[in-house]
C-alpha cells in the first residue's frame, strides 16, 4: 500500500469514535476484573492499534460502571475537542460477546434521511460503531466473560457543543455524532495540504507520469486504484477538497490527463463549481439537483422532493434505481467535469469517476 506523507508539524489526534471506543473498553475491564487503567489499547477502523487516555472509571451504581474520555483533536480545529466522551457498561445475559450499543445523553439521534444512519437511531456512525464493539469484546474475551454486554455512550454538554456543528441543519438533534472512519484525526491545515498536494504531483512528474489521479479521501482513493491499476502507485494523490488548486497545478506541471475520484456529495459540489468543496464552503444547491433530476427523466413528485432533499446522498436515495437515477448521476457527473476544464483551461484530458455509497462505479464523465 502506498505510504501517505503526514501533515508537517501538527500533532495528531483521535476521533469521538476512538474515545468512545476507549472508553466502553475501559468501563468493561473496570466491571470485569476490578481494574482501573489509566490508558486502553483500542483497534483502529482501518487497522493498528492506538493508545488513549482514560480520564476517570468507577461505579455509576451496582452493576454499572462509567468511564470517561477526553478527546484529543491533536492540531485540528475540532467543535468537539475537548469533549468528555463517557460510556455506561453493564454486564447482561446473553450470547456470548454479544453487545448492545446505544446512544445517551449529548449523543445526537436522527430525525431525516439520508445520512448513513437511519432515521431514529443514534448518532453512532458505522465504522466507529463497529470499533466500540470491537473493543468491548476484546476486553469481555480477555477477562473470560461468557455473557453479553450493554453500553450507552453520553458526551457531557453535546447538545451545545452540537450547535457549533452541521448536526442541526443535518436533522440530528440532541448532540453530537460519533464519527471517524479512520480512528484518528490528521491536522488539517490549508497550507500544509496544499504543499502535501505540490509534492505528489512533482514526485508523480518527476516519475515520469503524464496522469494525475485525484481523489477526495482513502476510500475514494482505493476505489480510484481498483478501477485505474494501469495507473503505477505514484499517480494517486489524495486533494481532500481541494477541488481547482489540485486540477490547476496538475496543468501547470503539463499532466496530459487528469481523474478524479470521489463520493456523490462531493460530487455535488464540483458540479456546483465550487473551488473548494468541503461542506461549510457552500450549500449544496438542491434546486439545480432537482433540474437535474428532472433531466434524467425524474416525475415530478421525484423532482421536488429533491429539492427539499436533506444531503446529497439523500438527494440521490430519492431518485429511482437504475436508468433514471444513473442518468441523474452521469449529469452530475458532466457538471463536475464542466467545472474542472474551467479550472484546468486548455490542454489535460479530464475524467471524473463518482462511486457508489456500497461499492462500484456510479457514473463518470470526460472532457478531451
Amino acid at each position: 500500500m502506498k505510504k501517505h506523507r503526514e501533515t508537517p508539524c501538527l500533532r495528531q489526534g483521535f476521533t469521538t469514535g476512538s474515545a468512545a471506543a476507549a472508553a466502553a473498553k475501559a468501563a468493561l475491564e473496570f466491571l470485569l476484573t476490578g481494574r482501573k487503567k489509566a490508558h486502553v489499547d483500542i483497534p483502529l477502523p482501518t487497522g493498528g492499534r492506538l493508545q488513549v487516555a482514560v480520564a476517570s472509571v468507577g461505579f455509576l451504581d451496582e452493576g454499572r460502571a462509567r468511564a470517561v474520555v477526553v478527546k484529543d483533536a491533536g492540531d485540528d480545529p475540532d467543535a468537539t475537542n475537548r469533549a468528555r466522551i463517557a460510556c455506561l457498561a453493564e454486564l447482561v445475559p446473553g450470547e456470548p460477546g454479544a453487545v448492545a450499543l446505544e446512544g445517551g445523553r449529548g449523543v445526537g439521534r436522527v430525525t431525516r434521511p439520508g445520512l448513513p444512519v437511519p432515521v431514529g437511531q443514534a448518532a453512532i456512525n458505522p465504522a466507529p460503531r463497529a470499533q466500540i464493539v470491537q473493543a468491548a469484546r476484546e476486553a469481555m474475551h480477555a477477562a473470560g466473560h461468557s455473557g453479553a454486554a450493554s453500553l450507552v455512550i453520553e458526551v457531557e454538554d453535546g447538545e451545545a457543543m452540537a450547535a457549533r456543528t452541521l448536526n442541526p441543519r443535518l436533522g440530528i438533534l440532541g448532540g453530537i455524532s460519533i464519527l471517524g472512519t479512520q480512528g484518528i484525526v490528521k491536522p488539517f491545515s490549508l497550507d500544509a495540504w496544499k504543499a502535501t498536494i505540490d509534492s505528489g504531483l512533482e514526485v508523480a512528474r518527476a516519475s515520469g507520469a503524464d496522469t494525475a489521479a485525484f481523489a477526495t479521501g482513502r476510500r475514494s482513493e482505493r476505489m480510484l486504484m481498483e478501477l485505474l491499476p494501469e495507473l503505477p502507485e505514484v499517480c494517486f494523490v489524495q486533494a481532500a477538497d481541494f477541488f481547482a488548486y489540485s486540477i490547476e497545478r496538475a496543468a501547470r506541471l503539463g499532466f496530459a490527463g487528469i481523474v478524479w475520484g470521489c463520493y456523490f456529495g462531493k460530487l455535488v459540489k464540483m458540479a456546483q463549481g465550487l473551488a473548494y468543496t468541503h461542506a461549510h464552503e457552500a450549500p449544496t444547491d438542491f434546486e439545480a439537483l432537482a433540474r437535474l433530476a428532472g433531466r434524467a427523466g425524474a416525475d415530478e413528485h421525484v423532482c421536488r422532493e429533491v429539492a427539499g432533499a436533506n444531503t446529497a446522498r439523500h438527494a440521490l436515495e430519492i431518485v429511482p434505481e437504475g436508468a433514471v437515477r444513473r442518468r441523474f448521476a452521469a449529469l452530475t457527473a458532466q457538471g463536475a467535469v464542466a467545472a474542472a476544464r474551467s479550472f484546468a483551461k486548455d490542454g489535460p484530458r479530464l475524467r471524473i469517476c463518482c462511486f457508489g455509497f456500497e461499492g462500484g462505479l456510479l457514473a463518470e464523465a470526460y472532457s478531451s
